[in-house]
Protein backbone atom coordinates (compact mmCIF):
# COMPACT_ATOMS: atom_id res chain seq x y z
CA UNK A 1 0.00 0.00 0.00
CA UNK A 2 1.22 3.57 -1.06
CA UNK A 3 2.22 6.18 1.61
CA UNK A 4 0.54 8.92 -0.52
CA UNK A 5 2.00 11.49 2.36
CA UNK A 6 5.42 10.53 2.33
CA UNK A 7 5.20 10.71 -1.62
CA UNK A 8 3.87 14.11 -1.59
CA UNK A 9 6.89 14.82 0.70
CA UNK A 10 9.02 13.39 -1.75
CA UNK A 11 7.76 15.57 -4.52
CA UNK A 12 8.00 18.60 -2.08
CA UNK A 13 11.60 18.10 -1.70
CA UNK A 14 12.58 17.20 -4.74
CA UNK A 15 10.66 20.52 -6.80
CA UNK A 16 12.27 22.60 -4.05
CA UNK A 17 15.54 21.44 -5.33
CA UNK A 18 14.66 22.18 -9.09
CA UNK A 19 13.04 25.38 -8.78
CA UNK A 20 16.31 26.26 -6.72
CA UNK A 21 18.35 25.68 -9.77
CA UNK A 22 16.08 27.53 -12.18
CA UNK A 23 17.07 30.64 -13.66
CA UNK A 24 15.29 33.68 -15.46
CA UNK A 25 14.53 32.55 -19.00
CA UNK A 26 13.71 29.14 -17.20
CA UNK A 27 11.15 30.05 -15.24
CA UNK A 28 9.33 32.04 -18.04
CA UNK A 29 9.33 28.87 -20.42
CA UNK A 30 5.95 27.87 -21.36
CA UNK A 31 5.10 24.05 -19.92
CA UNK A 32 3.48 22.96 -23.24
CA UNK A 33 1.05 20.65 -21.00
CA UNK A 34 -0.58 23.82 -19.62
CA UNK A 35 0.18 26.18 -22.19
CA UNK A 36 -1.17 28.88 -20.43
CA UNK A 37 1.42 28.42 -17.89
CA UNK A 38 4.99 29.37 -17.70
CA UNK A 39 7.58 26.87 -15.10
CA UNK A 40 7.06 29.97 -12.50
CA UNK A 41 3.11 29.80 -13.18
CA UNK A 42 3.32 26.01 -12.58
CA UNK A 43 5.01 26.97 -9.19
CA UNK A 44 2.50 29.71 -8.09
CA UNK A 45 -0.12 26.49 -8.70
CA UNK A 46 1.79 24.16 -6.42
CA UNK A 47 1.92 26.64 -4.09
CA UNK A 48 -1.29 27.68 -4.03
CA UNK A 49 -3.54 24.72 -4.20
CA UNK A 50 -1.93 23.10 -0.58
CA UNK A 51 -2.45 26.68 0.57
CA UNK A 52 -5.72 26.53 -0.03
CA UNK A 53 -6.92 23.42 1.10
CA UNK A 54 -4.96 23.86 4.60
CA UNK A 55 -7.01 27.42 5.17
CA UNK A 56 -10.44 25.73 3.97
CA UNK A 57 -10.44 28.30 1.03
CA UNK A 58 -11.53 25.42 -1.65
CA UNK A 59 -14.84 27.68 -3.14
CA UNK A 60 -14.48 26.99 -6.95
CA UNK A 61 -12.18 23.67 -6.62
CA UNK A 62 -10.77 22.51 -9.17
CA UNK A 63 -12.21 24.66 -11.58
CA UNK A 64 -9.63 26.58 -13.91
CA UNK A 65 -10.64 30.09 -12.18
CA UNK A 66 -10.08 28.47 -8.63
CA UNK A 67 -5.98 27.13 -10.34
CA UNK A 68 -5.55 30.72 -12.10
CA UNK A 69 -6.36 32.45 -8.36
CA UNK A 70 -3.14 30.68 -7.26
CA UNK A 71 -1.13 31.61 -9.97
CA UNK A 72 -2.48 35.57 -9.70
CA UNK A 73 -2.03 36.40 -6.17
CA UNK A 74 1.80 35.02 -6.67
CA UNK A 75 2.99 36.86 -9.83
CA UNK A 76 4.47 39.30 -7.41
CA UNK A 77 6.23 36.43 -4.90
CA UNK A 78 9.85 35.11 -5.71
CA UNK A 79 10.67 31.44 -6.48
CA UNK A 80 12.15 30.95 -3.23
CA UNK A 81 8.75 32.35 -1.30
CA UNK A 82 6.82 30.24 -3.43
CA UNK A 83 8.83 27.26 -2.75
CA UNK A 84 8.72 28.48 0.93
CA UNK A 85 4.72 28.34 0.94
CA UNK A 86 5.18 24.56 -0.46
CA UNK A 87 7.14 23.54 2.30
CA UNK A 88 5.45 25.32 5.16
CA UNK A 89 2.34 23.49 4.18
CA UNK A 90 3.69 20.10 3.31
CA UNK A 91 3.30 18.52 6.35
CA UNK A 92 -0.35 19.37 7.04
CA UNK A 93 -0.89 18.74 3.20
CA UNK A 94 0.88 15.28 3.47
CA UNK A 95 -1.00 13.93 6.56
CA UNK A 96 -4.69 15.00 4.72
CA UNK A 97 -2.84 12.82 2.05
CA UNK A 98 -2.13 9.98 3.78
CA UNK A 99 -5.78 9.76 4.79
CA UNK A 100 -7.45 10.44 1.81
CA UNK A 101 -9.83 8.06 -0.03
CA UNK A 102 -8.30 9.76 -3.33
CA UNK A 103 -5.25 11.64 -2.34
CA UNK A 104 -5.86 14.23 -5.34
CA UNK A 105 -2.95 16.52 -4.08
CA UNK A 106 -0.54 13.82 -4.70
CA UNK A 107 -1.43 13.18 -8.27
CA UNK A 108 -1.86 17.28 -8.83
CA UNK A 109 1.90 17.37 -7.62
CA UNK A 110 3.07 14.26 -9.48
CA UNK A 111 1.31 15.91 -13.19
CA UNK A 112 2.69 19.41 -12.42
CA UNK A 113 5.94 17.83 -11.32
CA UNK A 114 6.96 15.74 -14.07
CA UNK A 115 5.25 18.67 -16.85
CA UNK A 116 8.00 20.81 -15.11
CA UNK A 117 10.70 18.23 -16.25
CA UNK A 118 9.43 17.69 -19.76
CA UNK A 119 9.23 21.26 -20.21
CA UNK A 120 12.62 21.80 -18.93
CA UNK A 121 13.98 18.83 -20.95
CA UNK A 122 14.75 16.94 -17.78
CA UNK A 123 13.89 13.55 -18.31
CA UNK A 124 11.32 11.26 -16.51
CA UNK A 125 10.71 11.40 -13.09
CA UNK A 126 12.38 8.18 -10.86
CA UNK A 127 10.27 5.77 -11.18
CA UNK A 128 8.97 5.87 -7.42
CA UNK A 129 7.22 9.65 -7.92
CA UNK A 130 4.82 8.52 -10.03
CA UNK A 131 4.60 4.43 -10.59
CA UNK A 132 2.33 4.49 -7.49
CA UNK A 133 -0.53 6.81 -9.09
CA UNK A 134 0.02 4.49 -12.32
CA UNK A 135 -0.72 1.29 -10.87
CA UNK A 136 -3.59 2.28 -8.64
CA UNK A 137 -5.06 4.67 -11.19
CA UNK A 138 -4.51 2.69 -14.30
CA UNK A 139 -6.25 -0.59 -13.40
CA UNK A 140 -8.86 1.48 -12.11
CA UNK A 141 -9.86 3.73 -15.17
CA UNK A 142 -8.27 1.75 -18.03
CA UNK A 143 -7.40 -1.63 -17.12
CA UNK A 144 -7.57 -2.19 -20.71
CA UNK A 145 -4.81 -0.50 -21.88
CA UNK A 146 -2.44 -1.47 -18.60
CA UNK A 147 0.32 -3.57 -20.99
CA UNK A 148 -0.96 -1.58 -24.11
CA UNK A 149 1.00 1.92 -22.66
CA UNK A 150 4.38 1.29 -21.17
CA UNK A 151 3.54 2.67 -17.50
CA UNK A 152 4.73 6.05 -18.01
CA UNK A 153 3.19 6.99 -20.78
CA UNK A 154 -0.25 5.04 -19.03
CA UNK A 155 0.76 7.86 -16.35
CA UNK A 156 0.90 10.70 -18.48
CA UNK A 157 -2.03 9.62 -20.28
CA UNK A 158 -4.04 9.41 -17.76
CA UNK A 159 -3.78 13.15 -16.91
CA UNK A 160 -4.07 14.01 -20.77
CA UNK A 161 -0.95 14.73 -21.28
CA UNK A 162 -0.51 13.17 -24.39
CA UNK A 163 -1.87 13.32 -28.14
CA UNK A 164 -4.45 12.16 -29.56
CA UNK A 165 -2.06 11.40 -32.36
CA UNK A 166 0.78 10.31 -29.22
CA UNK A 167 -1.95 7.83 -28.22
CA UNK A 168 -2.83 6.30 -31.00
CA UNK A 169 0.81 6.40 -31.98
CA UNK A 170 1.32 4.07 -29.13
CA UNK A 171 -1.74 1.36 -29.96
CA UNK A 172 -4.61 3.03 -27.74
CA UNK A 173 -7.48 1.77 -30.13
CA UNK A 174 -9.39 4.43 -32.21
CA UNK A 175 -12.48 3.95 -30.01
CA UNK A 176 -10.79 4.41 -26.43
CA UNK A 177 -7.98 7.72 -27.32
CA UNK A 178 -10.79 10.07 -26.79
CA UNK A 179 -11.44 8.44 -23.00
CA UNK A 180 -8.45 8.15 -21.51
CA UNK A 181 -7.84 11.27 -20.50
CA UNK A 182 -8.90 12.26 -17.43
CA UNK A 183 -9.38 16.00 -18.60
CA UNK A 184 -10.19 14.78 -21.93
CA UNK A 185 -8.64 14.55 -24.86
CA UNK A 186 -5.73 17.19 -26.57
CA UNK A 187 -4.55 17.84 -30.10
CA UNK A 188 -1.31 19.30 -28.79
CA UNK A 189 2.14 16.84 -28.82
CA UNK A 190 3.55 16.50 -26.01
CA UNK A 191 7.37 16.48 -24.78
CA UNK A 192 7.96 13.06 -24.37
CA UNK A 193 10.97 12.29 -22.05
CA UNK A 194 14.18 9.77 -23.43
Amino acid sequence: MTDWGALYRDHVSAIAALAGDLDDEQLTMTVPASPAWTVRDVLAHLAGGPADAVTGRMDGAPSPEWTARHVAERTHLPVPELVAELETNRDVTAERAAEAQTPAVVWDIAVHHADLHEALGRGRLSDHLWRPIVDELGPQRTPDLVGVLEPYELFRALFSRRSRTQLDDAGVPGDRVDAVGIFGPRDDDQPVPA
